[in-house]
């Protein structure tokens, strides 16, 4: 390790409350970007140019997977959120290209969604349940490599740590296959130009659930950064 991941660790570490919140906002700033404004934006203003909804769902998709891209090689770290991303479009992409059909690309993520509620779940029964391999990037940015290390360290000797980051795994789990089969029945109904506006809108509804939840859970039971 360089003297400068040294001294970029050490500094992460010593953060004080007010410069970790701002470190998390910069973060969650930038999920929104790409995974909300980037997407369901640019769907509308290309539909507005006259556009087909097929190429205006396919376009931002690329234009989204070059940046995250760019931000694994320039971070020299994948990033589980940021590899799920890019597993999204590249999926959605071949659907569509191989089916021809825009409303394919639109219930993708469901689909997607559902499966990887049930790959969630499934991680229960294992030594890494999501939700400690998904905090790695929060945990992070926060407070740097080492203090991720340190943090995640607790789940050898510390059975409670262990409950605790299970039951999480289990809530997310679940909310992922509810919302996937609620998205499913809405992307078959709607019109096609209503179906990105209502799922942004439902997921987002159902994510500040969720991130409400576990801010809640995770600063009763000491595990909050």
């Amino acid at each position: 390790m360089s003297t400068t991941d040294t001294s970029r660790q050490a500094t992460a570490a010593d953060r004080t409350p007010q410069q970790k919140r701002a470190a998390l906002r910069r973060h969650l700033l930038m999920q929104l970007i790409l995974e909300v404004i980037l997407p369901l934006g640019g769907y509308y203003a290309l539909r507005a140019a006259g556009v087909n909804p097929w190429l205006a769902l396919i376009a931002p998709g690329l234009l989204i997977a070059g940046i995250l891209a760019y931000r694994v090689v320039r971070q020299r770290r994948v990033d589980a959120m940021a590899l799920f991303t890019l597993s999204l479009i590249v999926v959605g992409t071949v659907m569509t290209v191989v089916t021809g059909d825009p409303r394919t690309l639109m219930v993708r993520d469901s689909w997607i969604f559902g499966v990887l509620g049930l790959w969630v779940l499934a991680t229960l029964l294992t030594q890494r349940p999501f939700m400690r391999i998904a905090a790695r990037a929060i945990v992070t940015v926060k407070i740097g490599e080492e203090g991720y290390r340190q943090w995640d360290a607790r789940w050898d000797n510390d059975s409670r740590f262990r409950v605790h980051l299970r039951l999480l795994t289990a809530v997310w789990g679940t909310a992922f296959v509810v919302d996937a089969v609620i998205r499913i029945l809405l992307a078959y109904t709607l019109p096609i130009d209503a179906i990105p506006l209502v799922s942004t809108v439902q997921w987002l509804v159902v994510l500040a659930a969720l991130i409400a939840f576990q801010n809640f859970y995770v600063t009763r039971h000491g595990l909050k950064v």
